[in-house]
């Protein structure tokens, strides 16, 4: 039969793992060529082997889009900056803005997704190997409106509660009934935020990235167009309603994507009551006589079968259910695993994440103590310090369905491999951004938010806290990319949480000694102190609690690109710091960064370049094919 093409992105996007349905070669079925290839349908997308060529694209459109929500997130803090500053008004706005940053990582980015990727790529599996019914649907009736009915109790209770909440959080806040008023808006994206992560993870797991990839493209619009129309009236309240509006945009962005998904597996999937057995399908009749009434030994030409409408059916075989990948038990029938979530993963992985976000908790407890002014410093400098993070991690947020369904298709080898080679491409990522960072801190700020309200001061003290941010960057990518191996399983372990909960206790303790001395420099060194020892957890209880990472060659090849961001960043720094104009220093002090990087990065052979090299190549070529065909 003809293979199928493979196909793009979001527009049958093409996937990992064999198809669940095997064309048999011709020479076997009784059907002519000519009349079985035409009908016979192409594999489901989710189910089409993973290429090179896939994953560049799915990670062109992601990173293409995110860059986007990124550069689109600096316009709303730099909105936020030029219309209300760097005071008490934007001290208590941002204590609201602690919901929507907390429902982000918990239902969005990490939490919700590390429970529901697993669990809907274990039921793209069972459709392939022709389970009854539509297992990916049969999850989706299980478990969504119960969840949404959760967020939404949870939002009006926290919508209730404000004023305990915001006299609990930030206990020194000069303006309080503003924070609650903001809290009480924000609130809304409990709900709003939860239904978006749910699509989000949905439609990963079936390889379709550019509407989860939008959301936050949307979400910062509606802020920033609801600080413009309604500031004049409602103050740093209308940041709040941006909020809330940008949250249901995210809903309705990726709603026409996901209901595709849904009615495509009606048909898509095997029919219900087929058996996970080798079998062959039913040839169409007129064929099956054809072949009958033919003497032995006669010509195919002399042939004249009736003509009948096109029947589409096509010989296949469908593979049994693969092996569970070691110390994994099977799911019985109509448990958690067939229908819906395992509750005791869902509780691991939203306590991870809560305890993750925590240090947002503390660093803001700990400035709301200070002068005017300190969790507004915080904030910006951790928004600005976290962008290489952020698109560091993108690899990652395209391979962890991929390594889900290997887990799920019991390859535990090629997942290893995939999150060996994420692990080194992240982190030469990162570090070239921090050190970017570190070198070009004060052109950063003062090119971004001096403007307006942001005075000269603001840019001194967030410039000073965003370099401390900078050196828990590579912690940071660590344990983003880490938690993935030991959740996409779709198993319950409680190992990532009680290391997240040990950099949590080490902020808090650091923070307290450092706030009285250092201020809020203090506090950001607690945060990358914490977060650096949560990846050093991590990565040494993979051989034994998660996926067997080889912790020795991935430490050797990690120390050198730290070395080259070490020498670059300084390098970087003289360079900066030789003109006063900021877009001129970050021009020649980011330039010098990346070529004293790549350059003592490859001299002292970090073999993440190579893979970054070739990604590049790979986009570029993608990029300029699709500009010019």
């Amino acid at each position: 039969m003809a293979g199928a093409a493979q196909p793009a992105v979001d527009a049958g996007s093409g996937g990992e793992g064999a198809s669940g349905a095997v064309a048999l070669p011709v020479a076997r079925s009784a059907v002519p060529p000519a009349r079985c290839a035409p009908d016979a349908p192409p594999p489901a997308p989710e189910h089409t082997p993973l290429t090179r060529r896939f994953l560049a694209r799915a990670t062109l459109i992601t990173a293409g889009l995110s860059v986007a929500a990124a550069l689109l997130g600096l316009v709303r803090d730099q909105s936020l900056a030029r219309l209300f500053g760097a005071g008490r008004d934007t001290d208590a706005f941002l204590v609201a803005w602690t919901v929507p940053e907390f429902a982000a990582t918990l239902l969005i980015e990490d939490g919700l997704a590390f429970a529901l990727i697993p669990a809907f790529s274990k039921a793209l599996a069972r459709r392939a190997q022709g389970a009854p019914g539509d297992p990916v649907r049969s999850l989706v009736a299980g478990t969504l409106p119960r969840l949404a009915l959760a967020f939404a109790a949870v939002g009006a209770l926290l919508a209730l509660a404000a004023p305990q909440f915001v006299a609990v959080l930030a206990p020194g806040l000069p303006d309080p009934a503003l924070a609650v008023d903001c809290t009480r808006l924000t609130a809304t994206c409990v709900l709003s935020f939860g239904v978006a992560g749910y699509c989000s993870a949905a439609l990963r797991a079936h390889r379709r990235f550019l509407a989860p990839a939008a959301i936050y493209i949307v979400y910062n619009v509606g802020i920033v167009t609801a600080m413009y129309a309604l500031g004049a009236q409602w103050g740093v309240r209308s940041a709040a309603f941006g909020v809330a509006a940008g949250g249901c945009l995210m809903i309705l962005v990726q709603l026409p994507s996901l209901v595709r998904q849904l009615c495509r597996g009606r048909t898509a999937g095997p029919a219900a009551g087929d058996s996970a057995e080798a079998r062959p399908t039913a040839v169409p009749p007129a064929a099956e006589d054809s072949t009958r009434a033919r003497p032995t030994g006669a010509p195919a030409a002399t042939e004249r079968p009736t003509r009948t409408p096109p029947t589409r059916t096509r010989l296949t075989t469908k593979y049994p259910a693969p092996t569970p990948p070691p110390g994994a038990s099977p799911a019985p029938k109509g448990s958690a695993g067939a229908a819906g979530m395992d509750v005791a993963l869902l509780a691991t992985v939203l306590l991870f994440a809560l305890c993750r976000q925590s240090q947002v908790l503390i660093e803001r407890f700990l400035a709301s103590g200070l002068t005017a002014g300190a969790i507004s410093h915080l904030n910006y400098a951790q928004k600005v310090a976290q962008i290489p993070m952020s698109l560091s991690t993108m690899l990652s947020t395209v391979t962890f369905p991929v390594v889900a369904r290997a887990l799920a298709d019991g390859d535990t080898e090629r997942a290893r491999s995939r999150v060996e080679r994420d692990l080194v491409l992240a982190a030469c990522l990162v570090l070239l951004g921090t050190a970017v960072v570190v070198a070009c801190a004060p052109q950063l700020v003062g090119l971004l938010f001096q403007r307006g309200a942001f005075t000269a001061r603001d840019t001194a003290a967030t410039a000073g806290v965003m370099r401390v941010y900078a050196l828990g960057l590579l912690a940071q990518t660590l344990t983003g990319v880490l938690v993935r191996s030991y959740f996409s399983a779709g198993r319950a372990t409680w190992y990532p949480v009680s290391a997240m909960a040990a950099g949590v206790v080490a902020t808090s303790w650091t923070g307290a000694l450092t706030v009285g001395p250092w201020g809020v420099t203090g506090i950001a060194a607690a945060n990358a102190a914490g977060i650096t020892l949560t990846a050093v957890l991590l990565l040494a209880g993979t051989g034994r609690r998660g996926m067997p990472i080889r912790t020795g060659p991935l430490l050797r090849e990690l120390s050198r690109p730290l070395r080259a961001a070490a020498v670059a960043a300084v390098a970087g720094g003289l360079v900066a710091s030789w003109t006063s104009a900021p877009l001129a220093g970050l021009a020649a002090g980011g330039a010098t960064v990346t070529v004293v990087f790549v350059l003592l990065g490859r001299a002292l052979g970090a073999q993440g370049f190579a893979s970054a090299f070739r990604s590049v190549r790979t986009l570029t070529g993608r990029l300029v094919h699709a500009v010019l065909r």
